[in-house]
């Protein structure tokens, strides 16, 4: 019988339908369908099965990729599902959200050879949604309760990984998050067409259902003490994220008008859950019938001008200091922008907002050019003698990325030791902080980076912190 596998002779790379742009813009619905199971084995029998798999190296979560494209290719979906939740908590999120064309299909030896990469993402989407859609996806039923609890704060994607593994571990889990609804990013900050709502639940109320206790609309910090947090738990977990966003430093940037990108998307994905956002409905954090000019180059910029073309804005454009090869965001998301009626202004930077203090008119941008390429491989800029240009402009949108905020002031706790970007300091490569049993993992360690990481973070600590309890227990023994 010949191989189900390494059919990328005869078999094209083809993606899953994608809804036209001039229909999908009119909601807020996934762009993306799944797979059909004929189409889904093909794309998996595309694998080349390498002997050194690359895209296994290029997945922050070292996925056992070519396993399960091959048992896919098989027709054995089950066990191919099985080894793509052995190393991810979220697998069918990944898919759907990672930049893969800068992850593990940008590193697949077919890309790199000019036989177009395995779709590698998709697939993985699409056999997590029939996991969930065949009842594979088991109710966390922990062998042995331990008798030990760890608090985690913050319900976003390192939260909720880490309380995935803990919970199997049979630890006690509560997570303290300061929104009314779990996950994090996954909930308020991306937006729909990427990553339906439902989808998130859905792994939520597994934790939930599992035994993991939601403690939300809780600010630690704020409302709740976090020392009340520490003494309730044998270990506490910080995965907070970085929120605290960057802003324009631009003459005008104060002017009504400019608005945060995290506040933006949030109003909006609370109108899409039906709240009453009254900064939406009074046209604030609302793009309907405006000129938007979004600043900004990551996935972050990517949602904000893909979500204004959905609310109905006249105009969209983004500004982005580099060019299009030197941008940190999605190149699938950039070509999704275009198609929707994005305008991408490359190699320009915000020299100041335009208008009156009442209400931002414009952009004066600046074309700037490449200069020199640093260590890191990110190139510098430089003004363009006489290259200044204005852009009209009601709604001005920051999507300049986010820092930490204070941290140990937060906490009320000095020893919290922070780096020099102040992100929270760990202790070499483990995730343990300076201060005794508690731990922290994600943005707030490595500052703001993708999903994946924090789900690759999340995971890591909780099986450090179930070492460091095992241990501490047989010492107490």
């Amino acid at each position: 019988m010949a191989s189900a596998n390494q059919t990328f002779v005869i078999t094209a790379r083809s993606g899953p339908a994608k809804t036209p742009a001039a229909e999908r813009v009119r909601d807020f619905g996934e762009i993306y369908a799944d797979f059909t199971v004929t189409s889904g084995d093909q794309q998996s029998s595309r694998c080349a099965q390498c002997g050194v798999p690359f895209c296994q190296s290029g997945c922050p979560l070292e996925n056992n990729i070519p396993d399960w494209l091959r048992l896919a290719a098989e027709g054995r979906h089950e066990e191919a599902w099985r080894q793509s939740e052995a190393t991810s908590t979220l697998p069918e999120i990944c898919g759907r959200i990672c930049p893969q064309d800068r992850l593990c299909e940008g590193s697949c030896t077919l890309e790199q050879s000019g036989w177009e990469t395995v779709t590698i993402g998709s697939v993985e989407r699409w056999l997590g949604d029939m996991a969930f859609e065949n009842g594979w996806v088991a109710p966390i039923r922990p062998r042995v309760e331990t008798g030990l609890s760890v608090g985690i704060v913050g319900a976003g994607p390192a939260g909720i990984a880490a309380a995935d593994r803990l919970r199997s571990a049979g630890h006690a889990v509560t997570i303290y998050d300061r929104h009314d609804r779990p996950g994090g990013l996954l909930t308020y900050g991306i937006p729909g067409f990427k990553l339906e709502k439902h989808v998130v639940a859905r792994r939520t109320d597994r934790l939930a259902e599992g035994g993991v206790e939601f403690r939300l609309g809780v600010d630690v910090g704020g409302d709740l003490p976090f020392a009340e947090v520490r003494a309730a738990h044998d270990a506490v977990l910080v995965a907070t994220g970085v929120y605290q966003a960057r802003r324009l430093t631009a003459p005008g940037c104060g002017s009504d008008g400019v608005v945060a990108a995290l506040d933006y998307l949030i109003a909006s994905n609370r109108k899409g859950f039906g709240d009453a956002v009254p900064a939406y409905d009074e046209g604030q954090l609302n793009a309907a019938g405006k000129r938007v000019v979004v600043v900004g180059g990551g996935d972050t910029a990517m949602d904000c001008v893909r979500t204004a073309v959905r609310q109905g804005a006249t105009s969209v454009t983004c500004l982005y200091r580099r060019d299009r090869e030197n941008m940190p965001g999605s190149a699938r998301e950039v070509a999704n922008a275009e198609e929707e009626g994005v305008v991408f202004e490359w190699l320009a930077a915000p020299r100041a907002v335009l208008g009156e203090a009442g209400q931002a008119a414009g952009v004066r941008a600046q074309r700037m050019a490449l200069a020199a390429q640093g260590a890191d491989g990110r190139w510098s800029v430089e003004a363009v003698p006489g290259g200044e240009f204005d852009v009209a402009a009601d709604l001005v949108i920051e999507a300049l990325g986010f820092e930490p905020e204070d941290m140990p002031g937060l906490f009320d706790e000095p020893d919290l030791a922070l780096t020099d970007w102040r992100t929270i300091r760990t202790a070499g490569h483990t995730k343990a902080t300076t201060l005794e049993g508690v731990f922290a993992a994600g943005d707030i360690v490595r500052g703001a980076s993708l999903v994946v990481w924090a789900v690759r973070d999340g995971q890591d600590a909780a099986a450090e912190i179930d070492a460091w309890l095992a241990s501490r227990r047989k010492v107490a023994a």
